[in-house]
């Protein structure tokens, strides 16, 4: 881990803290060896999911993957996933996410919040999910289905996930992800009756394909801070008083 990411996570730390949050609480074992290993403790990957999404169309599937690479059990595991769109476009509302564990047949949902820095994020919790539980060695391969609602507008996407050991109070940030990208399409357009330019539309400008600031350097600051900024509750998604980040990006 860079310096940068760790002034970035202590800052944010420091910020978000509530009063009296700083008081040491009780721990559980973690699944972190020590605080001097130099990789995750979760190897975190996405794969399997399609290259575009149409807005207001199905849900389509892929896996998330969390790999133990340590010789204890990762219990409490909850996934944060970050979405940046080039075009900051994309709203709390149009990313419908569900995943699945091994608990229950029926999905659970992700709600969506949106940062300061126009990502939206959700966190793999809520509706009584406890976590997943990764034992040593062990890969869990999480299905994940993700659909854009109606009203999206054309954009690129980059998806990527950081990945929280939760404890009682706190936690430790214990997997990052690859980036996933993906472009939202719209529905073709209706012909026009006439021939020339349609009142009130004009044409969008070419995505590129590429977002600015979405590197592997300004992903490990952007998912610090993210990791850090949340607490996983029962009821879903508040401010973290403190996460401690384990490995390196």
């Amino acid at each position: 881990m860079t310096a940068t990411v760790t002034a970035a996570v202590t800052a944010t730390a420091a910020l978000l803290a509530a009063p009296g949050a700083l008081a040491a609480p009780a721990r559980a074992a973690t699944c972190a060896t020590t605080p001097t290993d130099r990789d995750f403790p979760l190897t975190t990957r996405i794969h399997g999911g399609p290259a575009a999404y149409e807005a207001g169309g199905e849900h389509r599937t892929w896996r998330l993957d969390l790999t133990n690479n340590t010789a204890r059990t990762c219990t409490g595991i909850h996934p944060v996933l970050v979405l940046v769109d080039e075009r900051r476009a994309l709203t709390t509302t149009q990313p419908r996410l569900e995943f699945y564990d091994e608990h229950r047949p029926r999905p659970y949902p992700v709600r969506f919040e949106a940062t300061d820095a126009d990502e939206t994020i959700g966190v793999f919790d809520g509706d009584g999910f406890p976590g997943f539980t990764v034992g040593p060695g062990r890969t869990v391969s999480v299905r994940v289905r993700l659909a854009i609602g109606a009203g999206a507008v054309a954009n690129d996407v980059v998806a990527n996930a950081a990945v929280v050991e939760r404890h009682a109070d706190d936690g430790d940030w214990v997997g990052q992800s690859n980036d996933y990208r993906f472009r939202v399409v719209t529905a073709p357009a209706e012909p026009a009756s006439s021939a020339g330019p349609v009142p009130g539309v004009r044409d969008e400008p070419p995505l590129t394909g590429e977002l600015a600031g979405t590197g592997r350097h300004d992903t490990a600051l952007r998912l610090a801070g993210i990791a850090l900024a949340l607490v996983l509750t029962g009821g879903g998604m508040m401010l973290l008083a403190r996460v401690r980040p384990v490995g390196r990006t």
